[in-house]
């Protein structure tokens, strides 16, 4: 680092005392953001984006595609091997014969659901279910890839960057936080990102609360972001004439990006306990999901105050083979009916830039697992990974009330749903993520090798 004279003249403690109590404007953001290259997104600061890993492969007979009744392999749960009495919309078959559950669905639904999915059915004119992906294997860290890349790991290494990492370089790159990944299956990978727009990948949401905290014992507030802008603004500087500038450009972002942190009372976004005082109605005392409840009440609050453009999450306990079966479902209830609740909030919210608007209304879930469950029970009367698979989508920008694509009857292989040139072939992840990024004007094939958008999942 090249050394300055000392001179703390008063014009120059003036200056760096504008900055501190005016924010980075004056010194640091513009001079960084020519450093680092593009700008953000114009009109890019109303839409907000939720990605939710359903961790462990979920079973889809008991939510997406249910089967009830014995057919060829297919083994449908029953309350010898689920607890039935866990789930509020399990219903007996009330017809003798193969069928052990009454299918859900509510006066006007036209998706078939399963009892797991709990209270989300009161939500089905925004739901949008895609069943049949064909995901091509029953690896758990090769399938997470794939549905949140569409690429199957090179090594261990994922070669496209997931599908938070794309929205929040399209759209968050004038956001505090583009992208929040909280045990989420994240990848920042190609030449074509912004260093924005990489992930900030934490364990759990409270633990940056600590981060944040700051000691008044030495230095104020004032005085340490004045010290922050000194740092970014020769960062920055060494890094518009160095060979390699990358390792520079980097450290000119974060500390460009420290002052906004600490700034403005971001300490309690990040506070488990403020979080449960903010949004009270969630259930953190959920049996399967409580404490990652908080990470759906931060998803709120962050959107609420147009912090973040990318909350992504994962919540776990469907990785389920023997006996432990018998709490799959209610696993899924909790998932779904957490699910629900997030919806609702989103409702109650105004959003933060567009007078008179919901938030629900610019906000878009998409909700994914790596993989299904086996249609028949294994010995140990459980369900073991299998290649096929199931999305959720509920976005402004996707129909509701529909499902899209389907497996044959035994369910062992997705059903061919696309027609394409004359070949028919089952739609992918990597068709599913271009659909996403397609219906928010992003070219796929700019991120995506594979994939296509499917015309037929986006709104006429």
């Amino acid at each position: 680092m090249t050394h300055r004279k000392h001179d703390p003249g008063p014009s120059r403690r003036d200056l760096l005392r504008g900055a501190a109590l005016g924010g980075l404007g004056l010194l640091g953001i513009p001079r960084l953001s020519r450093a680092l290259g593009a700008e953000p997104t114009p009109g890019s600061g109303d839409e907000f984006f939720i990605f939710i890993h359903a961790a462990g492969g979920w079973d889809v007979t008991l939510w997406s595609d249910p089967r009830n009744e014995r057919a060829g392999l297919v083994e449908p749960a029953t309350t010898a091997t689920v607890d039935a009495g866990a789930m509020r919309l399990w219903k007996d078959a009330s017809t003798s014969g193969e069928r052990s559950f009454e299918i859900v669905q509510p006066s006007g639904c036209k998706i078939p659901f399963g009892p797991g999915i709990g209270h989300l059915v009161d939500h089905f004119d925004r739901l949008l279910v895609v069943n049949g992906l064909a995901m091509n294997t029953v690896s758990h860290p090769d399938g997470i890839a794939f549905s949140a890349t569409g690429r199957h790991l090179q090594g261990s290494r994922a070669p496209q960057p997931s599908l938070n990492t794309v929205i929040a370089n399209e759209y968050g790159l004038s956001q505090t936080f583009p992208s929040i990944s909280v045990q989420f299956p994240s990848s920042y990978v190609g030449e074509q990102l912004d260093r924005r727009a990489a992930p900030l990948s934490i364990e759990r949401i409270g633990n940056l609360a600590t981060t944040l905290r700051r000691s008044a014992a030495y230095e104020t507030a004032a005085d340490r972001e004045a010290i922050s802008v000194v740092l970014s603004e020769e960062a920055a500087e060494l890094a518009a004439r160095a060979h390699a500038p990358g390792v520079l450009e980097g450290f000119a972002l974060q500390l460009s990006s420290l002052g906004r942190m600490v700034r403005g009372g971001l300490e309690e976004l990040f506070s488990d306990a403020k979080l449960r005082q903010l949004q009270p109605q969630l259930n953190y005392r959920s049996r399967y999901h409580g404490p990652q409840a908080v990470n759906a009440a931060f998803a709120i609050e962050a959107c609420k105050r147009n912090l973040v453009r990318c909350i992504s999450f994962s919540l776990g306990g469907l990785d389920t083979h023997g006996a432990s079966y018998r709490s799959h479902g209610a696993v899924q209830q909790d998932l779904f009916d957490l699910v629900a609740e997030l919806l609702r909030a989103l409702d109650r919210a105004p959003h933060p830039t567009r007078t008179g608007h919901k938030l629900s209304e610019h906000t878009h879930v998409l909700v994914l697992s790596e993989f299904c469950r086996t249609p028949q029970l294994n010995l140990a009367g459980g369900r073991d990974h299998y290649p096929n698979n199931s999305a959720l989508v509920i976005s402004p920008r996707f129909p509701g009330n529909r499902v899209f694509g389907r497996t044959d009857p035994e369910q062992l292989l997705p059903a061919a749903t696309l027609q394409r040139g004359g070949a028919a072939r089952p739609i992918e992840p990597p068709d599913l993520l271009a659909t996403f990024l397609g219906a928010f004007g992003v070219a796929p094939r700019k991120y995506l090798r594979d994939g296509e958008v499917v015309q037929e999942l986006l709104r006429s």
